[in-house]
């Protein structure tokens, strides 16, 4: 299974759906850890590690 974005488990991007559909996790719980990982990290890295992977993941079929 290859990671792209999901098209079912998608709030902004899918980014945290397609992450979480790959890791076979609950799409909450990652959503939940990245924003934990983004608020630690002052958000400024959280945010662009989110646009980049918006940008390279391919939408899912």
């Amino acid at each position: 299974m290859a990671l792209t974005r999901s098209r079912k488990n998608n709030i902004l991007a899918g980014v945290c759906g397609g992450i979480a559909e790959w890791l076979g996790w609950d799409p909450t719980a990652v959503r939940i850890l990245f924003v934990a990982w983004s608020a630690l990290s002052a958000a400024f890295p959280g945010i662009l590690v989110y646009i980049v992977l918006w940008i390279i993941m391919p939408q899912a079929e």
